[in-house]
């Protein structure tokens, strides 16, 4: 992420703090932080229920970041400020971000769609994590239930959860979600933007036609028993019915948002929204313009091959990895989407929020950002020290206290809850 960019990012989160009471954003004190909150609150210049005092009493969950990559491919030290990227510790208390999914993402371009290449790379990203949490106890902590988090964010630390994006890892193997249950991963979606033999992709042709087979409701089955959640971000429709059928546990959307606003596979239809919620589920929502601006997808096509030869350029002058080079090419979009593409706010974030919200309730919606994944972000939202920018707009929008802690985190918490009981 460049300095221009960070420059810009930070001007525009300053003029929205404004908002709120005091400067910085720190946790309250153990006993008043939680996912539920009073109706009224009395804030120290007698305001009630002001955006800040409501976020900081709030357990905020975003469910899907891909920070871990750069930790492995990069050496990123998360437990400091980071030059660049969406996340790390000292932005996530600015912001009170309590607790982060890291998705254990295998790109089955550069590893496999399975074997020993695959089970690997998500072996060793797992193994980051929990580096991370055992250097740096006073910062951070494994969490892997419900309680977990509460006890943690209590304690003013952080929360480390674990996702696995896309099912390579298991290798077509049973036993391997209890593997991955036992090494602290709480979600899997079945596949990523390529197919899974026993899962189709929302991202490839044969995904299109692709549901589970036979052994991927089984493996469904076995994450219901174990308490594994189930994520159908990245799943084909055909997927996603077959998952709503087969899971006798709530089912959660990751970082996904609404298709009747941006019509994108990677989104949910209105009908997906409520048989997810039916479930009891969760649909939270990513903060990725290409998912919840319209038109943004088809501009960025056009400026994509505009800086084709700047991005070729990354690619043949970067040495190292397939991942590092990768990461090179998405550095250079990060630079050129933010001088070539027209900003979106945070309050698109709200309206897709707004919309499951009316569709089935405040009790079926959250937050997954996608940080550090996505080549673009909304204005407001340049990292997660800019979450209150999210909670001053749906305040604005007329949530109450206690729909504001549901969105931020107190639904997942819930679905946690229900899914952890066997």
């Amino acid at each position: 992420m460049s300095h221009r960019f960070r420059q810009a990012a930070a001007a525009f989160a300053l003029s929205l703090s404004a908002v709120f009471l005091n400067e910085g954003c720190r946790h309250m004190p153990e006993n008043i932080k939680t996912e539920t909150t009073p109706a009224a609150t009395a804030t120290p210049d007698g305001q009630a229920n002001a955006p800040r005092t409501i976020h900081e009493r709030a357990l905020l969950i975003d469910m899907h970041a891909d920070t871990v990559q750069f930790m492995l491919d990069e050496s990123a030290d998360i437990n400091g400020r980071r030059p660049d990227g969406h996340v790390d510790a000292v932005r996530m208390k600015e912001g009170g971000h309590d607790a982060q999914f890291f998705s254990i993402w295998v790109e089955p371009q550069y590893f496999g769609a399975g074997g020993p290449k695959a089970v690997a790379r998500a072996d060793e990203q797992i193994a980051a994590i929990r580096q991370m949490v055992e250097q740096h106890p006073e910062t951070w902590e494994l969490a892997t239930t419900a309680d977990d988090v509460r006890r943690i964010a209590g304690q003013g630390k952080l929360a480390a959860l674990l996702g696995l994006e896309g099912g390579y890892a298991i290798d077509e193997k049973l036993e391997n979600v209890e593997r991955y249950f036992q090494m602290g991963v709480r979600y899997m979606s079945p596949a990523w933007s390529f197919s899974t033999s026993w899962a189709g992709s929302s991202g490839d042709a044969v995904g299109q036609e692709r549901g589970l087979n036979d052994f991927g409701r089984s493996v469904v089955r076995e994450m219901n028993r174990l308490g594994m959640m189930v994520d159908v971000s990245h799943v084909s429709d055909k997927t996603f019915w077959d998952i709503i059928e087969t899971s006798t546990k709530p089912v959660i959307a990751t970082h996904s948002a609404v298709r009747s606003i941006v019509n994108v596979p990677r989104n949910l239809t209105d009908e997906q929204i409520r048989a997810l919620a039916q479930t009891g589920g969760v649909v939270a929502v990513v903060f990725y313009p290409a998912f919840i601006e319209p038109g943004w997808q088809e501009q960025k096509q056009k400026v994509d091959a505009e800086i084709a030869a700047l991005v070729e350029a990354a690619t043949r002058d970067t040495q190292g990895t397939g991942p590092q080079k990768r990461a090179a090419r998405d550095r250079v979009r990060v630079r050129e989407y933010l001088k070539r593409m027209p900003p979106v706010s945070v309050a698109r974030v709200v309206d897709h929020i707004d919309h499951v919200v009316k569709l089935v309730g405040v009790d079926h919606v959250g937050v997954g950002s996608d940080f550090d994944g996505i080549q673009a972000v909304p204005r407001g939202l340049a990292s997660s020290a800019d979450f209150p920018n999210l909670t001053a707009e749906l305040f604005k929008r007329g949530y109450s206290a206690d729909d504001v802690t549901k969105i931020l985190g107190g639904n997942v918490l819930r679905v946690m809850e229900k899914v952890e009981r066997r």
